[in-house]
């Protein structure tokens, strides 16, 4: 049963045009393919990701946040209680006033304690500043690296100027050495942040994260069993292009730099506007959706990588929504600085790793 699920799942018909076969993407006159066994490899690749990301965050991001003048937040703990615990972990983290007081007479404590308990442990599990800078700072390393590599390996490639070129000799197109890290180290990269979801800090917009980062990795591992390397490469590209600044622009604000932070901030609004919503879908989709069916008819793979690309689109249209709501927040609301929330305030950071966003905080985002 399984060898034919297997051989169904791999059907040529499926996922490649008609009249061609898994034969004809078989290394042969000097031409050398992307296989399905190459991605094996992200998985080492992605936990040594996050040996060197354990480096980097404790050698380089936090030496750097000390001497931006970030230091580690030192909360009161809350006592040991069983009772307020199993209720925080199991039914709210803000309760109701009935449920405060039924809690203070199960404990024998007063309504006062009984606040101050889940304040108090609300407060442990608020990610702190220097958290939140070494995240930031080992996502914009990747992110500046990724894409000056993606600049290099494409700038002299003719399909990175015309994206009719992406579909010239397709499928029988080599793959690039260029190419093989590009992809691998990317997939391997998103890997590490699926794996390091449970220690990481947690976003309002967790669902959207994890979606968006299975729908990368989809996309991905499809675009190279199938040899679409060439818009895979140029996918890359643009997503990482306001990565670098968003990440740049959370580093200046945890450091408190707020001119460049800002500055940082409306160039990246502008950055993943132009990237995201422009030319991601009436350059790349446009190349997906239109010119394939120039040169064979449309099959399930065609439709199946156009949808996952649509599905990463509507984040990226969810995502331009909070940033747009940023900047009228950021232009209307005045600031408080002596506006001091007793819950946890949600931040807002956006661009496909965005933080949440909430009335308390009247800065440009945390």
């Amino acid at each position: 049963m399984f060898d034919t699920l297997y051989e169904w799942f791999w059907w040529d018909r499926i996922w490649l045009p008609v009249n061609l076969t898994w034969s004809d993407l078989e290394d042969r006159d000097g031409r050398v393919y992307a296989k399905a066994s190459h991605l094996y490899v992200t998985v080492p690749y992605a936990f040594a990701f996050l040996f060197v990301r354990y480096l980097f965050e404790r050698w380089i991001a936090t030496p750097l946040a000390v001497s931006a003048g970030i230091q580690q937040r030192v909360h009161l703990k809350a006592e040991d209680n069983p009772i307020l615990e199993a209720y925080y972990t199991t039914h709210y983290r803000n309760p109701v006033q009935a449920d405060i007081d039924g809690l203070s007479k199960k404990c024998s404590l007063s309504v006062r304690q009984v606040q101050r308990w889940f304040r108090r442990r609300r407060s442990q599990d608020r990610p702190g500043v220097l958290k939140k800078f070494r995240e930031a700072s080992w996502r914009f390393v990747f992110y500046l690296s990724a894409f000056i590599g993606g600049i290099i390996a494409l700038y002299d490639k003719e399909w990175f100027y015309d994206t009719r070129e992406v579909w010239t000799d397709f499928p029988r197109q080599s793959m690039l050495e260029s190419q093989y890290w590009y992809y691998v180290l990317e997939m391997s990269f998103y890997g590490s942040l699926l794996f390091s979801v449970a220690f990481d800090v947690k976003r309002k917009d967790f669902k959207e994260q994890i979606i968006h980062h299975l729908a990368t990795l989809v996309l991905l591992s499809f675009s190279w069993c199938v040899n679409y390397i060439r818009i895979g490469t140029l996918v890359m590209l643009v997503h990482d292009a306001s990565d670098v600044l968003m990440e740049s622009a959370k580093l200046f604000n945890y450091a408190k730099w707020e001119k460049t932070c800002k500055t940082l901030f409306v160039l990246f609004a502008i950055v993943f506007m132009v990237t995201r919503l422009i030319i991601y879908p009436f350059w790349l989709i446009h190349c997906t959706w239109v010119y394939p069916i120039q040169h064979y008819p449309a099959f399930f793979g065609y439709y199946f990588f156009n949808v996952m690309l649509v599905v990463l689109l509507c984040l990226h249209m969810f995502w331009a929504y909070l940033i747009l709501c940023m900047i009228r927040k950021f232009v209307t609301v005045p600031l408080d600085s002596s506006d001091e929330p007793d819950s946890d305030p949600s931040h807002v950071l956006l661009s496909g790793y965005s933080e949440s966003f909430s009335k308390y905080d009247k800065k440009l985002f945390l």
